[in-house]
């Protein structure tokens, strides 16, 4: 699978936590900012990779989010290992 496949997979786990109205605003927040980070382009992707775990990291440890949002959060990030 291209790298361009797995960031559009990355992007729709991301979706789904933006559009879960259980998941926190912070969150969802932040899941949007992490789509923005691994779409520009302007970046190198080791770079975009490692910006966008290290801040799913900080969302996966908020105390208001959810199990199933966790769960989510966590799976995203080993699709994200799977690339750098």
């Amino acid at each position: 699978m291209t790298v361009d496949k797995k960031i559009d997979q990355i992007c729709n786990g991301l979706n789904m936590l933006t559009e879960d109205t259980s998941i926190p605003r912070n969150i969802r927040r932040g899941a949007e900012e992490i789509k923005q980070i691994l779409l520009n382009e302007s970046d190198p992707i080791d770079l975009r990779v490692a910006s966008a775990t290290s801040r799913l990291d900080e969302l996966a440890s908020d105390p208001n989010l959810p199990l199933h949002g966790r769960t989510l959060i966590w799976s995203i990030i080993s699709r994200l290992e799977e690339i750098a």
